[in-house]
């Protein structure tokens, strides 16, 4: 369960530091929030790797909930638009991520049962 809340934690953090990205074109003191939001997100995602998520899980789910949120917080905090296809490509994103996560639980039975066999 750590795993899952650090990868959380590194989503927000990644989402936040670039939402303050566009923020600091105008006021430059958004750019300590940038540089802290981008090193906690890296930290976060390394603690979700060592506690054991794999990494295609874990990047897959890092990066298309990153750009889920920052279109969708873009559009309520800057008024970027929002149209019917960028929505669609949020669905087709959520779409693939969730058949890695599917096909990666798969992967880890297939290789339990190889396993078991072996012996």
């Amino acid at each position: 369960m750590r795993k899952w809340f650090a990868l959380a934690g590194a989503i927000g953090a990644e989402v936040a530091a670039t939402l303050a990205l566009k923020a600091a074109l105008d006021q430059p003191a958004w750019y300590a929030v940038v540089t802290a939001g981008y090193i906690a997100a890296f930290i976060l995602v390394t603690a979700c790797l060592r506690l054991g998520m794999p990494i295609g899980v874990a990047y897959g789910i890092w990066a298309a909930t990153g750009v889920a949120l920052t279109a969708l917080l873009s559009a309520v905090i800057f008024g970027e638009p929002l149209t019917a296809l960028m929505g669609l490509g949020i669905v087709l994103i959520i779409a693939g991520v969730l058949t890695v996560e599917l096909g990666s639980h798969q992967a880890q039975l297939g290789s339990h049962k190889a396993q078991e066999v072996a012996k």
